[in-house]
C-alpha cells in the first residue's frame, strides 16, 4: 500500500491576526488524493499531532507543521487503514485498525493486540482514558476495557445497546460514554444505561430519507467494508459516530441524518441543517477553548457557539467536504481531516 505523503501548501498567512479575527483556514496539509485522514489526535506533552489516514500514521510537530514520523507495516503498525489514535496515561500510542487489531507504540517499540490477546475484535474505532489510566477501546464486537498495570482486557457486548461502537468520551463523573450503531450508552462503573431515537437521540426524518440499517461503515457479514465510500443520502438516527463529553455537562452525540444531539442529563435536543449545521451526518465532534462545539459533518465544518453557527466548507479552503476527523490544539487551533489530507483553522 503507498504511504501518504505529508505536504505543506501555503494557503493563509496566520500573521498580524487581531485578537478575535474570525476564524478562517490557516494550512492546508495534503496527504494524497485517495487517502482518507480518519484519526485526529492530539498530543501535548510532545507538541505533536498525530494523524490516522488510510495509508498509514503521520506524526506531525504542531508548532511548525512539519512531519516528524511515518509509519506503516514495514515500520511496525498492524495495518495502514487507522481509524482511531489513543494516548494512554503511560504517553503510548494506540492505532486502531482496520482488520489489524490495536498496535501499541513507545520509543521506538511496538507491540499489537490481536482477540488471541484478549482483544474483542480485529476492528478498532475508538480510544478514551479515565482518570486512573483504565483505557477504553472501541471494536465492532463490543468494547473492551484495558488495565495498564495488568494488561488484562474485559469486554462488553451485551451491555451495550449496540456491539458496533464507533465513539467513547470519558465525562467529568469519570463515567463512560458508548456512540454505537444502535444508539448511545454509558457506564457508571456499576450500572449500564442506554437511549436511541425512541428517548430523543437524532432529529427526525423531516426530510423522508429512506432509512438505512448499514448507512456507513458495513455490517458484521461485510467485515471488507468500504471505507473509502461516501455516504448516501439515508437515515439513520440510532447510528452514532462520535460522543463528547463537554465541559458544561452535556453530551453529544453525532448521528447519521438526525444530526447533532445534545443531552442535558434529562433530555436530548438535536440540531440540524435548518438549524444552521453544515450537515445532518455528524461524524466527529471537537470543543474548544472558548467552550464552543465544532462538528465534522457530510457537508463541512460547523462551530456552534451555543448562539451563533459558522460554517467552513470547499470554498473556504477545505479539501473535502465529508469531515471524518477533528482536534482542538492548546493554542486553540482546529485541525480538520477530510478525504486528500487535512487543513488547520485558526483566527
Amino acid at each position: 500500500m503507498a504511504v501518504a505523503a505529508f505536504a505543506l501548501l501555503l494557503f493563509g498567512a496566520t500573521a498580524a491576526a487581531q485578537p478575535r479575527a474570525p476564524f478562517a483556514v490557516r494550512d492546508v496539509f495534503e496527504v494524497g488524493p485517495n487517502v482518507y485522514v480518519r484519526a485526529l489526535t492530539i498530543e501535548p506533552a510532545r507538541g505533536a499531532l498525530w494523524v490516522g489516514t488510510s495509508a498509514g500514521v503521520h506524526e506531525v510537530d504542531l508548532a511548525s507543521g512539519r512531519l516528524r514520523n511515518t509509519f506503516t507495516r514495514k515500520q511496525g503498525l498492524a495495518n495502514e487503514y487507522v481509524f482511531a489514535v489513543g494516548i494512554d496515561r503511560a504517553g503510548y500510542k494506540w492505532f486502531g485498525t482496520n482488520a489489524g487489531g490495536a498496535s501499541r507504540y513507545k520509543d521506538g517499540k511496538w507491540k499489537t493486540y490481536f482477540p488471541m490477546h484478549g482483544l474483542a475484535d480485529y476492528w478498532i474505532y475508538a480510544f478514551a482514558s479515565q482518570r486512573d489510566g483504565t483505557l477504553w477501546i472501541g471494536t465492532w464486537a463490543g468494547v473492551n476495557r484495558f488495565d495498564l498495570k495488568t494488561g488484562k482486557f474485559t469486554t462488553y457486548v451485551k451491555e451495550l445497546v449496540n456491539e458496533w461502537v464507533y465513539g467513547i468520551a470519558v465525562d467529568a463523573s469519570d463515567r463512560v460514554w458508548f456512540g454505537t450503531e444502535g444508539g448511545v450508552s454509558m457506564y457508571d462503573g456499576a450500572t449500564w444505561k442506554s437511549w436511541t431515537h425512541k428517548d430523543g437521540l437524532g432529529a427526525p426524518n423531516d426530510e423522508n430519507l429512506p432509512f438505512s440499517a448499514n448507512t456507513g461503515l458495513g455490517t458484521r457479514t461485510r467485515h471488507d467494508l468500504s471505507v473509502g465510500a461516501e455516504g448516501k443520502a439515508t437515515y439513520n438516527p440510532n447510528y452514532v459516530f462520535g460522543v463528547l463529553a463537554a465541559r458544561d455537562g452535556a453530551i453529544w452525540a453525532g448521528t447519521w441524518g438526525g444530526g447533532a444531539a445534545r443531552f442535558d442529563g434529562r433530555q436530548w435536543r438535536n440540531y440540524v441543517a435548518r438549524d444552521g449545521l453544515a450537515g445532518n451526518i455528524v461524524y466527529a465532534l471537537a470543543e474548544d477553548r472558548d467552550g464552543a462545539l465544532w462538528f465534522g459533518t457530510n457537508n463541512g465544518v460547523s462551530r456552534f457557539d451555543g448562539k451563533t453557527w459558522s460554517n467552513f466548507g470547499v470554498k473556504d479552503g477545505l479539501l473535502d467536504r465529508h469531515v471524518y476527523a477533528l482536534a482542538v490544539a492548546p493554542n486553540g487551533d482546529v485541525w480538520v481531516g477530510t478525504r486528500k489530507g487535512v487543513v488547520r483553522i485558526a483566527r
